[in-house]
């Protein structure tokens, strides 16, 4: 067979483990090889469901020394001008967020997203507030593209959400704090037929919807839709086109959702094909 030149539009995330495959770095890299890119990752955390609790989260933080190891491994291999679109998923502590915050810094890649992860289910809260402000302080200022859910929307703008209107203005307001492309989700939790999310740039305001289904939440929608704007951005779409196609994928993905013995289903990152 012929040689070929062609190679992959690069992508990392920077997230947590969720062992069942549903959400977290798992769920990243199956979005970035569905839509074409080639995926690393660096783990933040080790996240575990405990079917004895119903389901709540166990949580292990990766030490901060060895994130940074993961992470120049990465672009000691590539560079930040080959590997230029990053996804930051869960950190789960000001610690980690710090070791990231700095990292990202240092090489500055041309596409940041940053899916606010602010709660982990399990933490203690003083912990879970700390981690929230440093997420806000540390991360925030350094993305090109965020991605709150409902529950993050209202965290970030600093004001309940409970219509569409709502979150038109609250996805405006944290692209006035931010200075980035916001894609704030409602999903489910917005009254209607359909599922809201509202994309903000600096050209204007677009909401996307298509029709809900089922009445709650599927997990590992979020971290698929912040996985599949990195990989569009990373194949050289606009945040606005990105925007589109993530949201497509994630609609398909929940139609071809996956059930367990959890309380809440999975997405599956291959629905387009399914």
């Amino acid at each position: 067979m012929p040689e070929t030149t062609d190679t992959p539009a690069m992508t990392l995330t920077i997230a947590g483990s969720e062992a069942t495959g549903g959400a977290g770095a798992q769920a990243d890299l199956k979005t970035f090889q569905e839509l074409g890119t080639f995926g690393m990752v660096a783990l933040t955390c080790i996240v575990s469901f405990n079917p004895k609790d119903q389901w709540n989260h166990r949580f292990v933080p990766v030490e901060t020394q060895v994130i940074q190891d993961q992470i120049e491994a990465i672009f000691g291999n590539y560079g930040p001008e080959v590997l230029d679109t990053v996804k930051l998923g869960m950190m789960g502590s000001p610690a980690t967020i710090s070791t990231v915050a700095a990292a990202i810094a240092a090489r500055k890649p041309k596409n940041l997203v940053l899916d606010p992860v602010l709660i982990c289910k399990g933490q203690e809260p003083g912990h879970a507030q700390d981690t929230d402000n440093a997420l806000k302080a540390e991360l925030l200022p350094l993305a090109s593209f965020v991605t709150p859910n409902h529950f993050e929307t209202e965290q970030l703008a600093g004001m309940k959400v409970e219509t569409l209107e709502d979150l038109q203005t609250a996805a405006a307001e944290i692209h006035r704090l931010s200075g980035a492309a916001v894609l704030a989700k409602g999903g489910v939790r917005i009254a209607g037929e359909d599922a809201v999310d509202v994309f903000v740039d600096a050209d204007g305001l677009e909401v996307l919807r298509a029709p809900k289904i089922g009445e709650h939440a599927v997990s590992g929608a979020g971290c698929s839709l912040a996985a599949a704007v990195t990989a569009e951005l990373a194949k050289g779409a606009t945040p606005r086109e990105a925007a589109r196609r993530a949201k497509e994928f994630v609609t398909a993905g929940i139609k071809q959702r996956v059930a367990g013995n959890t309380p809440f289903d999975a997405l599956w990152q291959g629905g387009l094909r399914g």
